[in-house]
């Protein structure tokens, strides 16, 4: 029983108890309050220039891109205003060479024939026909594009947000490395490609995608006081809550609107406690970082998001298969596998390679409760070509996967429950016992079996929160949130852009209108009912 001795040894490293978790919240709380008060921390707490969550009464067709890691999706969205929505989307995959290209320009022209693609496709009558104008006195232009989509841009990486469609990279994450843009404004990058193009499409607004998973549960199960947290938990994470303008003490550079006294903060939790004051980091996780584009960075989502769990799975893996006390798969004759042979390991496994597990195997073997594991055991052979693995070495396996993936979501539930008690929501006396919403997106918490229990485990068992606060704490899929929350948030700007486009125009003719001498000046009432 050498190999189960060795397996619990290798699980043991990857435990995180409740103790563990409640001097994480506390950690996390302060790293918040830091972030809200200057910039340069571990949590950046973007404010996003959003200051609302919707009610599920809005309308419209709108367009949304998302950029949310390997892959590039482009939609087309038509809010119903009944909390319903029809969502027709395209998904490509992003070129490996494209993600670590020398331009900006190479990327962005390719979102940008992505697009194109998908309006030939699906609004044909959009894109062929000449955009249509009429005149209109409150157009500063003179006339009106009827025909152009508003697009909502969620750019899923760390931007320094300066209005609601305008925001510079300030660095990139989940495998991307393209210094050429960092600093750069990522809508006008994409707006160049899309007029290159000559597509009716403007660039609303600058979506992270975890705000567009706030908005799209806000709109789809709207309560007393909407959602308080979007979270994305696959292939990176991150989360995006309504905090109170109050808290917010560091200076805003853009426009926005305070009559609410809240506004929408991006996290950037991936960064949390890139110090390591309270994270877990075991021989595996300093492995990894060491092997990644930005070592010392994105702490947090190297133990927790779905890009780094299989590789975490493998190098443990790799340093058992090297331990010559223990028998994983590997086996001295068939009488000691129950498959009554001898198990080998190709030598072109993808063990033996760099990000060569993909964390679907976690939940493959999460979700194995078979005698045998005969599921786990096919996956083995077939993915990762493992050849006649012995019972024992499937039990191993799916130990030491399952002690990762236990580890990420009471991971995640920290920052789940650190924000939740920020908001202070579970003490308001307002809202009398109503649930408090969660929208989550992401495959780790689609696809990976119990992590949603897992979570709730964990908030449990932390101070403030207990037995009682945790059911309390709605945790719902907003599947599709990035796509139509972007919608959602177009929307708000293309309303935003036409007052403001509007006032300034009216304003500068009354301008001209007394240097001139004119008297008959239309009022703002007047115009929007002539035109």
């Amino acid at each position: 029983m050498a190999l189960e001795t060795q397996a619990k040894t290798v699980v043991g490293q990857f435990d995180y108890s409740d103790e563990d978790v409640n001097k994480g919240v506390v950690e996390f709380l302060r790293q918040m309050a830091e972030g809200l008060e200057k910039d340069g921390t571990s949590l950046a707490q973007i404010p996003t220039y959003v200051t609302a969550v919707p009610n599920g009464t809005e309308k419209g067709l709108y367009m949304a891109v998302d950029l949310g890691g390997t892959n590039f999706r482009v939609c087309s969205i038509q809010l119903n205003g009944d909390t319903t929505f029809r969502l027709t989307y395209t998904k490509v995959a992003i070129p490996r060479e494209l993600m670590v290209a020398k331009t900006a320009e190479e990327l962005f022209a390719f979102l940008a024939k992505q697009i194109e693609i998908f309006l030939r496709t699906h609004h044909g009558d959009h894109f062929e026909a000449h955009i249509r104008r009429r005149m209109t006195i409150s157009s500063p232009e003179g006339f009106k594009d009827e025909n152009v989509f508003r697009l909502g841009f969620t750019f899923s990486f760390p931007v320094q947000q300066l209005g609601i469609n305008k925001g510079t990279l300030i660095r990139w994450t989940k495998g991307f490395d393209i210094p050429d843009a960092v600093g750069k404004d990522v809508c006008a990058l994409l707006q160049t490609e899309i007029d290159k193009l000559h597509l009716p499409v403007k660039v609303a607004a600058l979506v992270n995608d975890t705000v567009g998973t706030l908005m799209a549960r806000s709109y789809s199960s709207p309560g007393k006081s909407g959602a308080i947290l979007g979270a994305i938990f696959g292939t990176g994470t991150n989360g995006a809550y309504v905090e109170k303008l109050s808290k917010l003490k560091k200076p805003l550079a853009g426009e926005y609107d305070n009559s609410t006294g809240e506004m929408v903060i991006n996290t950037e939790w991936g960064g949390f406690d890139n110090q390591l004051n309270v994270l877990p980091n075991t021989p595996w996780d300093v492995q990894l970082d060491k092997a990644t584009p930005n070592p010392g960075m994105q702490m947090y989502e190297k133990r927790v998001s779905g890009m780094y769990l299989g590789e975490i799975l493998r190098l443990a893996v790799i340093d058992l298969l090297k331990n010559t006390d223990a028998t994983f798969f590997k086996d001295d004759n068939s009488s000691s596998n129950d498959w009554k042979s001898t198990t080998n390991i190709a030598e072109h496994s993808p063990i033996y390679k760099q990000w060569g597990i993909d964390t679907s195997v976690l939940s493959v073997a999460a979700a194995d409760t078979t005698p045998e594991l005969s599921i786990l055991r096919q996956e083995l052979e077939c993915n990762l070509h493992v050849y006649a693995p012995s019972l024992e070495d499937a039990q191993a396996f799916k130990a030491i996967a399952g002690a990762i993936g236990r580890r990420a979501a009471r991971l995640s539930a920290v920052a789940i429950a650190a924000i939740v008690l920020q908001t202070g929501r579970l003490t308001d006396p307002e809202l009398d016992g109503e649930p408090i919403d969660i929208g989550v997106d992401g495959s780790l918490v689609e696809h990976y079996p119990y992590f949603r229990d897992m979570i709730y485990e964990a908030l449990r068992a932390i101070k403030g929160i207990g037995e009682e606060g945790a059911k309390r704490i709605r945790i719902g899929i907003a599947k599709d949130g990035s796509g139509v929350g972007a919608a959602l948030i177009a929307l708000v700007a293309a309303g935003m852009e036409k007052s403001t486009s509007t006032a300034d125009f009216i304003s500068d003719l009354r301008l001209n209108a007394k240097k001139n001498d004119l008297t008959a000046v239309p009022e703002h009432s007047e115009l929007a009912a002539g035109e």
